[in-house]
């Protein structure tokens, strides 16, 4: 599905983008603040509390603005200093460093609110920051991450989540489940939706015309043809095979270790990994900091930063804003590719 196909967006109005600064006591807040000292050319919407800004941007003696989003009135250049908001108040006072389960469901209400704008229309995309996954849970709310909630929260039969830095696309067949699980979710139907998915969106979002994906195989050696795993032979072989026959660029499965070379990822546009950390922790080497992590399969565009809140950064003013903005970048330039796909 087109993610702006069903929101009423048109190239001319989808400059208005969501922030939503995840866990109050962490670096969030911070990132967006840092985010707001430069100037730019779509409108970022912060849906937070926005006395919780007032406060971080004090702490750390930062310049401050914000103006109440109005929806009624088009999309304007955000100035430097400035942020404009869609307030969302906090459930109790947050400090820097000490999460607190009272804001558990501040946190999901923006989430809600930056789903609600970009399924109406009024938010051409969002982007997240980073959430404590324990702290929600510890507050009775069972969450197993912003990919799988997002998708409960728009209805999305299946979701696939893909990290990219400069040069590496990863994206991943199976999220956050133990390992002891994995060999036993690794099917074909679950193999083909993905694939399905990731090849659509490389098309349509990233304006790709005939994606090359690099499949990664389960166990080590791919299988050695059987002797180290049947999951390739039984599995993955015949499913490539028959969705390169449909006219897929697909290469392998192949030994992870041997995916992430330079001459591999050369003529790959995404490598499929089997698991979370076969291939993120490749992607994170080169480019930790300055990479993004994209669902992709939802009827709205998400993109958010790859790191954590990293409470003992919370108002030091040492974080790294440089994920954020490339999680913005990728934010603007999927919702131009997909202009130009509609």
């Amino acid at each position: 599905m087109n993610p702006t196909s069903n929101t009423g967006l048109s190239p001319e109005t989808a400059l208005r983008i969501a922030l939503t600064p995840g866990d109050p006591s962490g670096i969030g807040p911070d990132l967006c603040l840092m985010l707001a000292q430069q100037a730019r050319p779509v409108e970022l919407v912060a849906i937070c509390d926005p006395e919780l800004m007032q406060a971080r941007a004090r702490t750390l003696q930062l310049p401050f603005s914000w103006r109440l989003l109005d929806p009624a009135t088009p999309p304007a250049p955000t100035a430097a200093g400035e942020l404009c908001i869609l307030p969302v108040p906090l459930q109790a006072a947050a400090t820097c460093g000490q999460p607190d389960t009272a804001n558990a469901r501040y946190v999901l209400e923006t989430l809600d609110r930056a789903v609600a704008g970009c399924r109406d229309g009024s938010l051409a995309a969002m982007v997240t920051g980073p959430v404590n996954k324990a702290q929600i849970n510890e507050a009775g709310i069972p969450f197993s991450g912003h990919t799988e909630y997002l998708a409960a929260a728009t209805g999305a039969d299946d979701v696939v989540m893909m990290l990219a830095t400069e040069g590496l696309r990863v994206a991943l067949a199976t999220t956050h489940v133990p390992l002891r699980d994995v060999s036993d979710l690794i099917t074909a139907p679950l193999l083909e939706r993905v694939l399905r998915i990731l090849h659509g969106a490389l098309r349509r979002n990233f304006a790709i015309a005939q994606p090359r994906i690099t499949v990664c195989g389960l166990n080590p050696h791919a299988g050695e043809g059987g002797h180290l795993g049947s999951e390739e032979r039984d599995v993955m072989i015949p499913l490539l095979d028959r969705l390169r026959g449909e006219g897929f660029d697909l290469a392998g499965p192949l030994p992870a270790d041997t995916v992430f070379t330079r001459d591999r990822l050369q003529h790959t546009d995404a490598v499929l990994a089997m698991y979370h950390d076969q291939g993120l922790p490749v992607l994170k080497h080169m480019g930790f900091g300055r990479a993004v992590n994209i669902t992709l399969g939802l009827p709205i565009i998400r993109t958010s930063v790859d790191h954590g809140t990293a409470y003992e950064l919370a108002g030091t003013g040492r974080a790294d804003p440089g994920s954020l903005q490339y999680a913005v970048k990728c934010a603007i330039d999927m919702i131009a590719a997909t202009a130009g796909d509609s």
